[in-house]
């Protein structure tokens, strides 16, 4: 798990143009991600960082752009590292049934714009979605939607595969 994250931190800062690649260390028990600072005690905790780098990316449209949808970046942050990350295999569908179920109108996390939210999530649930069948990720046809549209960004998808969405619906020979 710190491995994948701290891989994910270092794609963030390439997609966010940050040029001077950071120093990431872990600790405790369950491998918290710090980020060395010159200045002081470091950054800890996965959206801790990412926030603190697009900050210095200088570019907080990616942290919301009202007070809402700020509030609702935020909300998608938490939700990655208490749910996603600490998800037991077998709770995966209800995790995909709930995102699938609130992304029924939405484009992206935070409504209609791309945030941090969405690149965090994307990177969260990468693992879960990569072990779904053509039929499973047709059930959840809205996350397969964002979840497409997202790995297309430029520089989201970085290390990551790049995963397969039929673009036709699948239907049984029963009519």
């Amino acid at each position: 798990m710190a491995e994948k994250t701290l891989k994910e931190l270092s794609s963030l800062e390439k997609s966010l143009g940050l040029k001077k690649p950071k120093k990431y260390s872990t600790q405790g028990d369950r491998k918290v991600p710090v980020l060395q600072t010159n200045n002081g005690p470091g950054v800890v905790g996965l959206t801790t960082i990412a926030m603190h780098l697009v900050k210095e990316a200088k570019q907080p449209h990616l942290l919301g752009r009202t007070g809402e949808q700020k509030t609702v970046v935020q909300q998608w942050l938490e939700y990655r590292v208490t749910q996603v990350d600490l998800c037991a295999k077998e709770d995966t569908k209800a995790i995909l049934k709930d995102l699938n179920q609130y992304l029924e109108d939405k484009v992206y996390l935070a409504g209609d714009d791309f945030t941090l939210a969405d690149i965090l999530m994307y990177n969260g649930i990468h693992p879960i979605m990569a072990e779904l069948t053509v039929q499973e990720k047709e059930k959840y046809g809205n996350v397969s939607r964002w979840f497409n549209h997202i790995q297309q960004y430029p520089g989201v998808r970085q290390h990551l595969s790049a995963l397969v969405f039929l673009k036709n619906r699948l239907y049984s020979g029963m009519h």
